[in-house]
């Protein structure tokens, strides 16, 4: 039987059926929520480009939050087909960074075909390609040289790798980390790299520099005041977002001068016998003041239990409420190579003094490394910000976000005093400043639990009788 033209056309043209088909098993992998609040992550690098098969679980970027680098994984197994963005960008949590093809079939020139081309346009084949005139083909031959000197940079790729905490040294430095060879393994960017390339920098600087010539003398204190402009990193745009939602609270701040004497002779005890006890792994061999401080904290927190509760509103009445919390999390300020951050040592009132200081340990390396995970930040109930170590004596701190109150530690003196004879003595005196919600906590609250603090600290055989 003869077949109708239309009938005939349709016959022998299934193709766009089959690349319909294609073109829906595309599916945009979407940044899902990482964290509390987080709107946007920058994309530090990306482990696969167009083209690339990935199979489900594998890694496909890795992202800075406000708070942490984090790993993202592949939803699907496929072909990669399109990077949303390029290192170094602000991805949108809730929004499509990278397309994958779950059956791999089609190749990435065939899906943007398909999605610039309507279905009923007909497979015309294209024109061929004029002849080039001399001149146009001599500025071709010019042309060509450059084109393979400079090719143009493949979108999402990044050329080297690196920690978070090597990125912000190498924006601080204003470095391209590009630019950078990585001594590290496969190629990872040290901080011994950036501080290597700084110097052979600066060395070629001073030996491309020529003697002046001769200028007429000007006078002096002509030079004009230049501004320039420089990005915030994402630990300081959360460090900004976070003292700005702070200045709502009214601070109250309460000092009071704490002696170490005692604990010092502690410590050097314990630490003479961690130094004989054989090594255990996540055990400290070496204990600071901090988790004896922290410990005290916690104590303080079972008898002013106010201090660990956060200010709300009762959903049922509309009016502000607190918040009571059975958990002593206590948030530790560290200073980075990125920036402050504030990670959190979860259930304090549970652990012991070596328990307490093998967590410390375990978050301040990963702080330094820039590893820490967004579970490491949430949670904390109060903070404590020890000053001290970097040299400050006297501080008055901001209380973070969800919380009433903050301890500061002064650096440690050695002062004379007088005993109960009148005996001249050494004392080891540390400043402790307390900032406190003034909404919801008084200035008789903060001193006794203060005063509890400083009992412990100064009596620290008293933590015995308290110890789980």
């Amino acid at each position: 039987m003869a077949m109708g033209p239309r009938a005939s056309l349709n016959a022998s043209s299934p193709r766009w059926f089959s690349e319909s088909r294609r073109l829906m098993a595309i599916k945009p992998v979407v940044l899902a929520d990482i964290g509390e609040g987080i709107v946007e992550c920058e994309v530090i690098q990306w482990f696969v480009e167009p083209g690339a098969r990935v199979e489900e679980f594998s890694p496909l970027c890795e992202v800075q939050s406000d708070k942490a680098s984090v790993e993202i994984t592949s939803r699907f197994s496929g072909v990669v087909k399109k990077l949303h963005y390029e290192a170094g960008e602000m991805a949108k949590v809730g929004k499509p960074f990278v397309d994958i093809d779950i059956e791999g079939e089609a190749k990435a020139e065939d899906v943007e075909t398909i999605i610039d081309q309507p279905g009923d346009k007909a497979d015309v084949p294209p024109p061929p390609p004029s002849a080039p005139t001399s001149s146009k083909t001599e500025q071709t031959q010019q042309q060509t040289p450059q084109a393979v000197e400079t090719p143009a940079k493949e979108k999402g790729k990044c050329a080297s790798i690196a920690t978070p905490a090597v990125r912000h040294l190498s924006k601080e430095l204003k470095i391209d980390i590009c630019d950078v060879d990585g001594t590290g393994r496969d190629g990872r960017v040290m901080k011994e790299d950036i501080y290597r390339f700084v110097k052979e920098r600066d060395a070629k600087g001073s030996a491309q520099q020529i003697a002046p010539t001769p200028t007429p003398s000007l006078p002096q204190n002509t030079s004009v005041q230049t501004e320039t402009v420089a990005p915030l990193s994402s630990t300081q745009l959360q460090m900004f977002k976070t003292m700005t939602r702070s200045l709502t609270i009214p601070h109250f701040l309460y000092a009071d001068e704490v002696d170490f004497s005692s604990l010092v002779e502690l410590r050097q005890r314990l630490n003479r016998v961690l130094a004989k006890s054989p090594s255990v792994e996540g055990q400290p061999s070496k204990l600071s003041y901090l988790p004896f401080i922290i410990k005290a904290v916690s104590l303080s927190l079972n008898k002013y239990p106010m201090l660990n509760a956060r200010v709300d509103v009762d959903p049922k009445t509309s009016k502000p409420c607190l918040v009571h919390r059975s958990q002593h999390n206590i948030g530790v300020a560290m200073d980075t190579a990125g920036g402050l951050v504030v990670p959190v040592i979860k259930n304090v009132a549970s652990l012991n003094i070596l328990t307490i200081a093998a967590e410390l340990s375990r978050l301040q390396a990963l702080a330094t490394q820039g590893k820490l995970k967004p579970a490491d930040f949430q949670g904390g109930t109060i903070t404590v910000s020890n000053i001290g170590n970097v040299g400050g004596t006297y501080v008055s701190p901001v209380i973070v976000e969800r919380e009433v109150a903050i301890l500061g530690i002064g650096r440690m003196r050695t002062v004379p005093a007088f005993d109960e004879n009148d005996n001249v003595i050494k004392k080891q005196i540390t400043n402790f400043s307390w900032s406190a919600d003034h909404r919801v906590i008084d200035g008789a609250t903060m001193a006794r639990a203060a005063e509890v603090v400083r009992q412990i600290v100064e009596e620290p055989d008293l933590m015995v009788m308290h110890l789980k």
